[in-house]
């Protein structure tokens, strides 16, 4: 390694040299991608003992999980992303870019449109270009990206554990809608408080933690832009976008709408912002009050969270033409609410006033999950 040696260059060529350095190491990057697919077809890391060709890659060539992976799916789809490789050969796009690609032509081989993808790979970065996949996967699969959103949320975890002293070590996680809606309601709580605030960020996110967890602020308000398209559940809508989180599927914006701490940007054709503010559904005041008292908790069968811990569900949704009115509202917790949207079971009032579920679809191979 030659230590130096860009001493005594002006900060153009450096540039210059930047530029050129990154080129030749995507094309190495391709290189060992192509030969990574290679060598997942044989069977070596099997004698080796790794479990996989990413276990083996991982540990044998130093590198994360999630890069090994990365440069697999790369490798792995290269003759199906002919326009891609040309354009990191020219310098067109980043190595990174053709890994968002081969992740997107993965996830939707069926609906892929790797022209029209490209042009936004080369006008646009890494990152955003990541976003751009998103928003193109919910359109050509809006059930299959809601579909992923749900198995997060199943996987779910968290792990409190109490040392000798009484302190707790906290570790899991979450979801990219669940976590977003965290990180929402930490982050006002977790700013610098004046000049003797000395606290580092990892201690204030702790602080605010805790603060949240006794009750001590107002119930945050989490932003969503939707397009009406998304909203209304369109084929072909685009996701919609939410602070802090990759795009999120049109089943959850659904369950936001109905009664959630929500300030929503609705975009009409071109963008063009038509609405920004809460909807007249939520319910609150006298209407919520009477609501509360006539529930008492959530409303599924064998669920008692209280009131205060339930959302006013829309029997039938306001984006169908739903009203407000008690008798089109029942109480339902976080969890219950989340299974009628995002998990698709049904929730009818019977002729009697009492409250069926309704288990979705079973898929042939599958069995519908209930609630424990």
């Amino acid at each position: 390694m030659t230590v130096g040696c860009g001493v005594g260059m002006s900060g153009e060529l450096l540039g210059y040299k930047l530029v050129g350095l990154r080129q030749t190491i995507d094309s190495l990057e391709l290189e060992f991608a192509q030969t990574a697919a290679e060598f997942a077809g044989t069977n070596e890391y099997d004698e080796q003992g790794s479990t996989s060709p990413i276990d083996w890659i991982r540990h044998t060539c130093h590198m994360t999980s999630t890069t090994a992976a990365n440069c697999l799916a790369v490798g792995e789809n290269l003759e199906r992303l002919p326009e891609s490789f040309q354009a990191v050969k020219s310098g067109e796009i980043g190595f990174a870019h053709l890994t968002v690609m081969a992740r997107t032509m993965n996830a939707v081989p069926d609906r892929f449109q790797e022209g029209r993808l490209l042009e936004q790979a080369r006008e646009n970065s890494p990152g955003k270009f990541h976003h751009i996949c998103r928003h193109f996967r919910h359109a050509a699969d809006p059930k299959g990206y809601a579909a992923e959103q749900a198995e997060q949320v199943e996987n779910r975890s968290l792990h409190l554990s109490m040392w000798a002293d009484g302190s707790y070590l906290i570790n899991g996680i979450l979801d990219a809608v669940g976590g977003a809606a965290v990180r929402t309601a930490l982050e006002p709580l977790a700013r610098v408080c004046g000049e003797d605030d000395t606290r580092e960020r990892d201690r204030r996110l702790a602080d605010a933690l805790v603060e949240l967890a006794e009750g001590a602020m107002p119930r945050p308000q989490i932003q969503v832009t939707s397009s009406v398209e998304t909203l209304l559940g369109l084929a072909g809508a685009s996701a919609a976008e939410m602070d802090f989180s990759l795009p999120i599927s049109a089943k959850t914006v659904e369950r936001f709408a109905c009664d959630s701490g929500v300030t929503r940007v609705l975009l009409g054709s071109e963008s063009t912002v038509i609405d920004v503010g809460r909807s007249k559904r939520t319910v609150s005041g006298p209407a919520r009050r009477a609501l509360n008292a006539r529930d008492g908790h959530c409303r599924w069968p064998g669920c008692d969270r209280p009131a205060k811990s339930s959302a006013a569900h829309h029997v039938v949704h306001w984006i169908h033409g739903g009203s407000t009115d008690l008798s089109n509202l029942i109480l339902l917790c976080h969890r219950h609410h989340w299974m009628v949207h995002e998990g698709h079971w049904q929730i009818v009032r019977s002729d009697d006033g009492r409250m069926l579920t309704i288990p979705p679809t079973t898929t042939f191979g599958q069995l519908a999950r209930g609630p424990d």
